[in-house]
């Protein structure tokens, strides 16, 4: 298995297109969107300057840009082009399979958060403490498993050309809806309601959280605990019945 997430970590390095819309391209937003207002202007609600928020918006959609989008298209591509079944013939069992996918996505969404807080400490002057800086990447960095797990199952949920606009959609669905945009409370009071209960929602809730130098509520982490055995029950499903139909 170790081979196969060496093998997994050097394509992701060597598609230029996926590094640059995984790691530059929510720091560029990121600088985009924080523009537009002063440095101490604050988000309504939150006690937070628009860029310490809007930080730890785009560092999450890094990270779930990495983990999803990498995970679900190479997965379908490569049922359908028969890689899969080439690796079944192998002594990798097929949970080896999926932790190498979830691995090598996992390790290119942590410069994807680094990069977002490089740009924001350098650029937009925003200051936390040394444990608020390591606590949030780590929060992310492990959050993104929900999402990895997401990837895997539209993997195997999709074929190789419905896996796109299917991926697309909920990616941008999730982000946008979940407040990683923009904050949910500029929402109308319906949307405010539907992201309450979304798995981005509560992602980005607990490193805002700890920006805030207060505990995560427990409800975003039943929320996020509840999407992960999901996906992650989803995803073993469908691998299984990918498997019996091969």
């Amino acid at each position: 298995m170790n081979a196969l997430i060496k093998l997994e970590l050097t394509r992701a390095l060597r598609n230029k297109k996926f590094l640059f819309f995984s790691v530059l391209y929510p720091a560029i937003l990121f600088l985009i969107f924080s523009s537009s207002s002063g440095s101490n202007e604050k988000v309504d609600g939150t006690g937070l300057t628009v860029a310490t928020y809007l930080m730890v918006s785009m560092a999450s959609f890094g990270a779930l840009t990495a983990v999803l989008m990498g995970n679900s298209e190479r997965i379908a591509k490569e049922r359908e082009n028969g890689w899969v079944r080439q690796l079944r013939l192998t002594p990798l069992p097929g949970r080896g399979y999926v932790l190498a996918k979830t691995a090598s996505a996992a390790v290119v969404s942590l410069p994807s958060i680094i990069v977002v807080f490089v740009a924001a400490a350098a650029i937009k002057h925003v200051h936390l403490d040394a444990w608020q800086w390591l606590a949030l990447t780590g929060v992310i960095w492990a959050g993104s498993l929900v999402f990895a797990a997401l990837g895997v199952a539209i993997g195997y949920l999709a074929s190789g050309d419905a896996v796109r606009p299917i991926t697309m959609i909920v990616y941008f669905g999730l982000s946008i809806l979940g407040g990683l945009w923009m904050p949910s409370t500029s929402f109308p009071k319906t949307l405010q309601d539907i992201a309450k209960w979304l798995p981005t929602h509560a992602y980005a809730a607990l490193g805002r959280a700890i920006e805030q130098s207060q505990a995560p509520h427990a409800t975003d982490i039943a929320i996020l605990a509840v999407y992960f055995v999901l996906f992650a029950g989803g995803a073993a499903w469908l691998y299984r019945k990918d498997t019996l139909k091969a």
